[in-house]
């Protein structure tokens, strides 16, 4: 009775569920062929610049409340029944694989586990692990005098987590960390990489628990129950796993907003007599147009948005849009996520399972007794053959070593480390000399660790090296990696601290919003696509509060 209950309260404010195909009707997309289609020369409420986990948000919520709405993305509007297959190499075009260019001591390889191209944008290609951030993330500069505070509480985003937990919807165990809730799903069946996991913790006495994934346990409206086909990175064919593709942009469809896909966009616009954005301009099928628009809210995420507003700069701007205090595209981040393997003498077959089956936040807030501030979370990973060949190789094993070691491909188990990293200016976007394909410069992103970091990395390496080794494991490897761009555009309390306000309305230009997660002035130990789509979903509730008219409030500042 109570998901019965919940059902019908989600169903009322979000029926994208309710409205996916089903059956003989799978691939009659009637609402992308019906939908409401504007004129370029139409002045809309609002043009969002992106369709993932932030656009999509904002579009479905404020199409809702009547506004006359276009979300612009880059690339294609995907058929999960069509365009998704289990093949793991064939899968490459759901990334953002434009070229980029990347420096710093060390460099971050932008691709394939931190970008997405597409209606739904990376989390069409995440694992659908979809954890809330701590109170303690939004305060980091008071309680350990590193990072920045966000001009907003977690008491400001926890209605949101709440609401959207039951729209996607989540299933996992009760939580116990940060601020301790539930979810609105049991938790999956655990497979082998979680039994490991579990396994090896209990040995330690480390507080493990099972979820939280955005994938349904059982049936929810229109969507199957996830079918446990190890594949979620490559798109969920069955459409168990939770994306805006399939969370909000059917309900967008079906209250009059626009999708238009293949449609990059490559300027705001700005009235040089107000000051004020009056709508984009955009390339599709090599021709030019010009959406005119109220408002623009950009979400093209980490990297694209401060390049595209780079590339917007006119003699008002000349610097980009909303770079007056040269903080756009600064205090970029990536969390570090080392990866670790272990051989043991059962088979494991870890891709049988959500990728994210089991996970602990023990490790996430600052321990005065370490050398590192902040901290990490541990979670099981499942790479598919071709991913662990690159972890394997990547130990130097080649020719007949790299070949034994992926005929006992059933034998391992992976963990992988989420570490906060700090935000550090050095680490910024800018654009380089280079062009893409329509004569745009390209992006520019420069990235060095600091010895805080480095530490941090260090010490989850050997939590996930010591879990697998208590659990039986007869072999352990380890490589680095990055997971999960952030940052570019932050949030501050004014202009001298960041590019956007608490509402993500730009400082320099009152109906400029940005609503991505480059407004994340840090980016915890957890994923961040729940919180992007949180505060998407606040920002939205802003918007509504004042109707139409609210796109001319003044700028608000600080805390309310």
């Amino acid at each position: 009775m109570g998901r019965t209950l919940t059902d019908v309260a989600v169903r009322r404010r979000n029926a994208s569920a309710w409205l996916l195909p089903t059956g003989d009707e799978r691939t009659n997309h009637q609402l992308r062929r019906d939908m409401r289609r504007f004129d370029d020369d139409d002045e809309v409420d609002l043009v969002i610049v992106g369709c993932g986990a932030g656009g999509a948000t904002v579009a479905q919520r404020l199409a809702r409340a009547g506004w006359r709405v276009v979300a612009l993305d880059a690339g294609p509007f995907w058929d999960p029944d069509v365009d998704w297959v289990s093949d793991e190499a064939a899968s490459h075009g759901l990334y953002w694989t434009e070229p980029r260019v990347i420096s710093g001591q060390h460099p971050v390889p932008l691709g394939s586990n931190n970008s997405g191209r597409g209606v739904g944008g990376s989390m069409v290609h995440y694992a659908g692990y979809t954890p809330r951030f701590h109170p303690s993330d939004f305060a980091t500069h008071t309680r350990d005098g590193v990072g920045a505070d966000w001009p907003i509480d977690y008491a400001d985003l926890k209605p949101y987590y709440a609401a959207l937990e039951q729209e996607l919807p989540v299933a996992g165990q009760y939580w116990p960390w940060g601020d301790p809730h539930g979810y609105p799903h049991h938790a999956h069946p655990v497979g082998g990489n979680g039994e490991v996991f579990l396994r090896g913790a209990a040995a330690l006495g480390i507080r493990a628990r099972v979820g939280p994934v955005a994938i349904t346990n059982g049936r929810f409206g229109n969507r199957a129950h996830c079918i446990y086909r190890g594949f979620c990175l490559q798109g969920c064919k069955v459409n168990a796993k939770a994306s805006p593709l399939i969370t909000h942009v059917p309900d967008a469809l079906a209250h009059g907003a626009e999708v238009r896909a293949d449609s990059m966009v490559s300027r705001v616009l700005i009235d040089k007599h107000t000051g004020r954005t009056v709508g984009v301009t955009y390339l599709r099928d090599g021709v030019e147009h010009r959406q005119r628009a109220r408002a623009v809210a950009v979400a093209g995420y980490a990297i694209e948005t401060p390049r595209l507003l780079m590339l917007s700069a006119c003699p008002s701007f000349p610097d980009g849009i909303g770079n007056d205090h040269d903080l756009l595209g600064r205090y970029v981040m990536v969390q570090g996520a080392p990866q670790t393997a272990g051989r043991f003498a059962e088979e494991i077959r870890m891709v049988k399972a959500p990728p994210p089956e089991v996970s602990t936040e023990e490790f996430y807030e600052t321990d005065p007794s370490n050398d590192y501030v902040r901290g990490y979370a541990i979670q099981n990973v499942s790479p598919l053959p071709i991913a662990y060949a690159e972890h394997v190789m990547a130990q130097g094993h080649w020719g007949p070593a790299l070949r034994e070691y992926m005929r006992d491909y059933v034998h391992w188990a992976s963990l992988g480390g989420m570490c906060e990293l700090l935000p550090q200016a050095r680490n910024r976007v800018t654009l380089a000399e280079e062009t893409d394909r329509h004569g745009l410069p390209v992006a520019h992103m420069s990235y060095s660790r600091c010895d805080n970091d480095d530490r941090m990395i260090a010490a989850a390496q050997r939590t996930m090296e010591d879990i697998l080794c208590a659990a039986g494991a007869q072999e352990v490897i380890t490589i680095q990696r990055f997971a999960h761009l952030v940052g570019g555009a932050r949030m501050g309390v004014d202009a001298t601290h960041g590019v956007v306000d608490a509402d993500l309305r730009t400082f320099s230009v009152p109906n400029l919003f940005i609503t991505d997660g480059s407004v994340l002035p840090t980016q915890g130990a957890a994923n961040p696509a729940l919180t992007i789509m949180a505060l998407a979903a606040r920002f939205a509730d802003r918007m509504i509060a004042g109707q139409r008219t609210g796109l001319d409030h003044a700028q608000k500042t600080g805390r309310e």
